[in-house]
């Protein structure tokens, strides 16, 4: 190596400052300034402890350049020790640990680590790492996501959200697409086709033999929130009059069994329906029982057409794990399993709760800032709609507010006082109506319950509220206007709160999407105008 020059002491002393504070990143943007030769230089001016960490900022894409300048000896100990490090538990398997999978992988990516965040994602469940690449901004998810191999991607894109796999999906060229899409079960094949813009998804559908294609044809040609969306072909159907024997025969000489299988479908000669006979119950008979005498006749199948929340409540009321979905004549077409029923589960909490924001359930989190912007800005034009209904109530009762500056004071605590209660009862009702728990036989009962709590609870806090403002301004008629005020606002709130979202569902529209606006404007409304129309009527 050349004698040091003035620059190369500078460098090596920032260099040494920065491991001193442990200042990596400093290091790394230092190291993007030098280069291969410099670096090569600088790596054998330090001590080995500095110089494995320095080395273990240097990118991938960097390391040949450098390790050809270096010694043999210094170069083979700086990526052996690199390849141990890549291995070194700095992820640990302890849900409860603080180390972030995040940070350690975006803190790889940024010093162009990409072998060690592949190692960390290689490390991880399908789900988990999918999660993982929703965590990241699309740059670094991308950097990412073409670097995985094609068996990996394809179980990775059937656990992303339908917007984020879209996406990564036509990073893709046509044969790393067709390689993904073979390593899928037929019902998560039809899941990234209906995720997909209709070009490639078609393609994509194209590109299986005609048999697998007539088969997402008939996937496909169900709604996707019904049980014909979720239910998967791969099932094993027996008929009734064969023997127990004759079955065990048969399925020894089957590679494998599909996931989940609990129970074989029974069919007759016609494929249609008769009944279930149990894992369970098949290894613990005779030989030479018929399938007729130990099958389960009575375990209903599900109909093709049935919603998905249908679905999932008889999964859940019936503990199964697998059901048979039939056509309308009986005809077994397929199963569902309860992965499926959960996935479907976690996608309608999600899109509730998400809804109640006004946001897309399937929104890439990351997604560009305009796109975002966009979505947001309908909810929040709803919103402006009604906080100007709001404030023209307000406008209406100017000059008892000019008057008397207390009811200005008070008004807020009207209208929140009847926004929660009415969030309440709302909630209640949404979450009722989606376990089936609500409908017209019992309405009437649930009305009358939740009036008697909000006139219990409208008295209880009129009277609180009253006491503190007649201590507050020394004045019993505020005191009073604004006890009648809450109770008046309390007893409508869970009357909007239980109404609202069996008017929303009646119309066809979401009660979790549109309920909470909808009831904001109602208690805001019925607060501010039933406080200062009674404060104009009898204290002005």
């Amino acid at each position: 190596m050349t004698e040091e020059t003035p620059v190369a002491v500078e460098t090596q002393e920032s260099i040494t400052d920065a491991l001193a504070r442990g200042k990596l990143k400093r290091v790394r943007r230092i190291l993007r300034e030098l280069s291969p030769g410099e670096t090569a230089e600088l790596l054998e001016q330090l001590d080995e402890e500095q110089q494995q960490t320095v080395w273990d900022q240097i990118g991938d894409l960097e390391e040949p350049a450098i390790l050809a300048l270096l010694e043999p000896a210094l170069a083979e100990r700086l990526q052996a020790n690199s390849e141990e490090n890549l291995f070194d538990g700095e992820l640990d398997d302890d849900p409860e640990s603080e180390v972030s999978p995040i940070a350690v992988v975006r803190e790889a990516l940024e010093a162009g680590k990409f072998k060690k965040a592949l190692i960390i994602f290689g490390r991880l469940h399908a789900s988990q790492a999918a999660a993982l690449l929703e965590s990241l901004p699309q740059g670094e998810r991308s950097s990412i996501w073409e670097r995985l191999d094609s068996g990996r991607i394809g179980q990775i894109l059937v656990h992303l959200r339908e917007e984020v796999a879209a996406s990564l999906a036509l990073e893709l060229s046509d044969a790393e697409l067709l390689a993904a899409a073979r390593e899928l079960d037929l019902d998560d094949l039809v899941d990234l086709i209906q995720a997909l813009p209709f070009g490639p998804g078609r393609q994509l559908l194209l590109s299986v033999d005609v048999k697998k294609r007539q088969q997402l044809a008939d996937m496909l040609s169900y709604p996707e929130d019904s049980a014909g969306g979720l239910m998967n072909i791969d099932h094993i159907s027996v008929r009734a009059d064969v023997k127990v024997g004759s079955v065990l025969r048969y399925l020894r000489l089957l590679e494998d069994l599909p996931d989940h299988t609990d129970k074989l479908m029974v069919v007759d000669r016609e494929n249609r329906y008769q009944g279930v006979l149990r894992l369970s119950r098949l290894v613990t008979s005779m030989a030479d029982d018929l399938v007729l005498d130990v099958m389960d006749a009575e375990f209903r199948a599900l109909d093709v057409l049935m919603t998905s929340q249908e679905v999932a409540r008889q999964f859940e009321d019936l503990d199964m794990l697998s059901a048979a979905v039939v056509s309308e004549d009986g005809t077994l077409l397929g199963r569902i399993t309860v992965d499926d029923v959960m996935d479907s589960i976690r996608d309608d909490s999600e899109r509730a709760i998400m809804g109640m924001a006004g946001l897309d359930d399937e929104a890439d989190m990351f997604a560009p800032v305009l796109t975002s912007a966009r979505r947001r800005s309908v909810w929040l034009g709803c919103n402006l709609i009604t906080a100007f209904l709001a404030a023209s109530v307000i406008g209406q009762f100017q000059g008892a507010l000019e008057q008397i500056v207390a009811l200005a004071v008070l008004m807020p605590v009207v209208a929140s006082m009847g926004g929660i209660a009415g969030s309440q009862t709302l909630t209640l009702v949404i979450r009722g109506l989606a376990l089936g728990q609500v409908d017209t036989g019992n309405v009437k009962a649930l009305l009358v319950k939740e009036l008697g709590i909000g006139s219990l609870n409208g008295v209880l806090w009129a009277v609180l509220v009253a006491a503190v403002a007649i201590l507050w301004f020394g004045s019993l008629g505020i005191g009073w206007v604004i006890g009648l005020a809450i109770l008046i606002n309390l007893i409508c709130a869970v009357l909007a709160g239980l109404l609202i979202p069996l008017v929303l569902r009646r119309f066809g529209i979401d009660p979790a999407l549109a309920g909470s606006m909808v009831l904001m404007a109602v208690t805001d409304v019925v607060g501010f105008s039933s406080f200062l129309g009674l404060a104009t009527l009898f204290l002005i």
